[in-house]
């Protein structure tokens, strides 16, 4: 048990969180709340605090919002063990609104495990509870989940699922099975890989139960069990995890390997978004706009940029130009520009062209613990 060092000689008063909506890539709105800025800097506090007292504490297979690591190291972690390991069925899983059903008395046991500082913990439970002023005026008094948006929101969700999954899985899933088993998990998306479908199929009929006991849900059209192995129809069987699709195939000595590409649902959804990005600056002067347009692309191609994508990058990248020639025709009541001269243009500002961003690794197997 830890003093969090943050203890107040008095109640601190909490600001409402300012709802705000923005797209998912299913067509539907995610609820953030915005905190006002005195509370920001608190937050920001409370963050490091936890950071020093659970880090840790977390185990390897945790990836989201955690220093140092990222979306992309668990998407490598993941390629690794699924090429060099003993994985023949994976279980894909959804947890249904995450954000908005973690428990707060669960979460309050949690943080107890390590910190014994009452006002600290009275200071979180106030933001857990803390009214949010949504878009209509109306405040909302939330009973469960952590505001979407909040700095210390993240790292909360990472203590939640580090008792509520990741160590059940260590601890009680793995030393039950026949065969090799692995979790590797980015914040509340995660895959389970298995050697043997018996083992497969007993986590997927516990899990819903598990998460049950912690106020959590699965999505019963998005968790399923699917076969994943060289050895099964390669290419037949895939999936998606965090923007990528994970499926068997060859590589160019015709040996069979992990491949990635960008998932098509996140393809149309980052054209959607480049769309509406051209829509609102078509306006500005072009030495501004091909100057964001280039620092889009290059962030577009650090992440989507590994090894065996690039003909998704080029995709996106022919895609966005026709998208963006058809903006810049709108400047004016005349038509600016013929797809020769929009060429011109594109050579000119020196468009970041499609490249991949991965370093290439040695074809021996390395360590997957």
């Amino acid at each position: 048990m830890e003093n969090s060092g943050l203890s107040e000689s008095r109640p601190r008063k909490i600001n409402w969180f300012r709802r705000k909506y923005i797209p998912k890539g299913n067509g539907k709105l995610r609820p953030l709340g915005i905190p006002a800025t005195e509370d920001k800097l608190v937050q920001l506090a409370v963050k490091r605090i936890l950071e020093a007292i659970f880090e840790q504490d977390f185990l390897r297979c945790s990836y989201g919002y955690r220093p140092n690591v990222g979306p992309l190291h668990a998407v490598d972690k993941l390629t690794v063990k699924l090429q060099f390991g003993k994985y023949n069925y994976l279980v894909e899983a959804d947890i249904q609104a995450f954000f908005d059903n973690l428990s707060h008395d669960w979460l309050v046991k949690m943080l107890q495990e390590r910190i014994d500082d009452l006002p600290f913990l009275r200071l979180i439970q106030k933001w857990l509870k803390a009214g949010i002023l949504d878009t209509d005026g109306k405040v909302i008094h939330p009973v469960t989940g952590s505001p979407q948006g909040g700095i210390v929101s993240p790292v909360l969700a990472n203590i939640y699922l580090h008792y509520a999954l990741d160590l059940w899985f260590h601890n009680v899933v793995v030393p039950r099975c026949t065969g090799e088993a692995c979790l590797i998990r980015f914040a509340d998306d995660f895959v389970c890989a298995f050697e043997f479908q018996e083992d497969a199929l007993r986590f997927f009929d516990v899990l819903g139960k598990r998460l049950g006991k912690f106020g959590l849900s699965l999505s019963a059209e998005k968790t399923r069990v699917i076969p994943f192995s060289q050895h099964f129809s390669p290419g037949k069987s895939s999936f998606d995890f965090l923007g990528f699709e994970f499926r068997w195939g060859k590589d160019h000595k015709g040996l069979p390997h992990v491949m990635r590409r960008t998932a098509r649902k996140k393809l149309i959804g980052s054209l959607k978004n480049f769309a509406t990005w051209c829509k609102e600056n078509r306006l500005l002067s072009l030495h501004d706009l091909f100057d964001r347009l280039n620092a889009k692309f290059r962030g577009y191609y650090h992440y989507f940029g590994v090894i065996g994508n690039f003909a998704c990058l080029q995709l996106f990248y022919f895609k966005a130009l026709k998208i963006l020639f058809r903006y810049l025709n709108q400047r004016s009541q005349r038509k600016s520009y013929n797809w020769a001269g929009f060429m011109q243009l594109i050579e000119q500002f020196r468009i970041e062209k499609p490249r991949i961003v991965e370093r290439s690794k040695t074809r021996s197997a390395p360590s997957v613990a």
